[in-house]
């Protein structure tokens, strides 16, 4: 990684939509444990992008926001395309829901993320239909 605190996630998946919650997920799961820690609330999302990687950036960044502006964490994320999904082209909108954990219900196992770095991002099918996705993370 260019600096020695940044982050860098990988995830794998059947469909976009799902790529990006993977991601969302391995960013929680490399901060904190949330292992013991029981949502309170559940919050929505509605995010734009010009492609996969930008929504898969706009994702991410609301969960750091989350994470750094409202003593919240997520101990669930899924996502959804917002509008009626087109089977050939990925949605330029998606849905994203957090199932909600005050942040004093986990172990943190390391400083809060910063932002997105869009150096490398990627959000992306394979040629056989499966989708893959890289971010690197400033912490």
């Amino acid at each position: 990684m260019p600096h020695t605190a940044d982050l860098r996630i990988e995830a794998w998946a059947q469909s976009c939509q799902e790529c990006v919650a993977e991601c969302l997920r391995g960013l929680v799961a490399s901060v904190a444990d949330i292992s013991g820690a029981a949502p309170a609330r559940t919050a929505e999302y509605e995010l734009t992008g010009a492609s996969p990687a930008d929504l898969l950036a706009a994702a991410a960044e609301e969960v750091i926001y989350v994470l750094d502006c409202s003593g919240e964490l997520p101990v669930s994320v899924q996502v959804r395309p917002a509008g009626e999904p087109d089977q050939q082209q990925p949605a330029s909108s998606i849905i994203v829901t957090l199932k909600l954990a005050k942040v004093s219900a986990a172990d943190f196992a390391g400083a809060v993320p910063k932002a997105v770095s869009f150096h490398q991002l990627a959000c992306r099918p394979d040629a056989s239909g499966h989708w893959s996705a890289t971010m690197t993370v400033d912490v």
